[in-house]
Formats: C-alpha cells, sequence, structure tokens
C-alpha cells in the first residue's frame, strides 16, 4: 500500500478499532493508537472487562481505522492481536510493556510510579496487533 496510509497510521493520535462481537457483528471503539512501522505493530492501550477487550480474547482478529483532520484521506490496518494483562502488581510485565507504550507514543511521564499504579489499579491491558495488511484512500 502506499506511503500515504503509512503516514497516516504512524501521525493518527484517534482512531476507531473494529473487534469481532459474538454475534459476528462488529464491535467498533474509539481508542488511541500508536504505529510502530518498523515493527509492523500497532498498539493500544485498553481496560479488561471491556466489550472489545472480551471480543478480542474471544477472537483475536482486529482492524483500526484512521481518517486525516480533513477526512479525505484514510487508512485501514489490519491483523491479529494479542493481549497482555492485567497486571496485579506494578512491576509486573503487563505494566512495563503499558510504560513502553506510553513512552513510545506521548514520551515521559511526569510521575511513573503513579502510572504504574493506576495501570493496575484500572486493570488495563496492552493489545499488540501484528499488522498484515494496510489499505487506504486519498481523496485529496
Amino acid at each position: 500500500m502506499g506511503e500515504e496510509q503509512h503516514e497516516l497510521l504512524e501521525k493518527a493520535k484517534q482512531g476507531t478499532l473494529a473487534t469481532i462481537k459474538r454475534s459476528g457483528m462488529p464491535q467498533l471503539s474509539p481508542v488511541t493508537p500508536h504505529y510502530d512501522r518498523a515493527a509492523g505493530t500497532i498498539r493500544i492501550s485498553m481496560t479488561e472487562g471491556r466489550a472489545k477487550t472480551a471480543n478480542l480474547r474471544r477472537d483475536p482478529r482486529a482492524a483500526l481505522s484512521v481518517e486525516s483532520a480533513d477526512g479525505r484521506a484514510w487508512a485501514t490496518a489490519e491483523g491479529p492481536v494479542e493481549l497482555i494483562g492485567p497486571d496485579d502488581s506494578p512491576d509486573g510485565p503487563a505494566v512495563q510493556a503499558l510504560v513502553d507504550w506510553y513512552r513510545d507514543a506521548a514520551g515521559e511521564h511526569p510521575d511513573w510510579d503513579e502510572y504504574r499504579e493506576v495501570m493496575v489499579r484500572d486493570r488495563r491491558i496492552l493489545m499488540t496487533m501484528r499488522v498484515q495488511r494496510v489499505y487506504g484512500e486519498n481523496l485529496g
């Protein structure tokens, strides 16, 4: 797929994640993705107990759609996903994965100890999609 779609995925601060409900219908959820093009992954922080999390535990496939600010370009990434977490300890591997995600997506947090405690308290999970296909269009 064209360079434009990969650039759109890299710049996206918001997107729509599609997972598959038990009925087979799509579940759409607004998310904050981080695309690591070199690694071929998209990572998203989510919470245990949400529909998208339950759907991905049952059927670990997803698609992420993002749009340009003017709505004239869009990109979709698809692939299998892995979930890590939640952790019961602020020093656990899932919390460390969430720290790494945050650093890559937003930089340094002002209080990592507090962040780690919130990740445990909120039962946060990190979803990693292995991007297998990217497609989209630029109408600009």
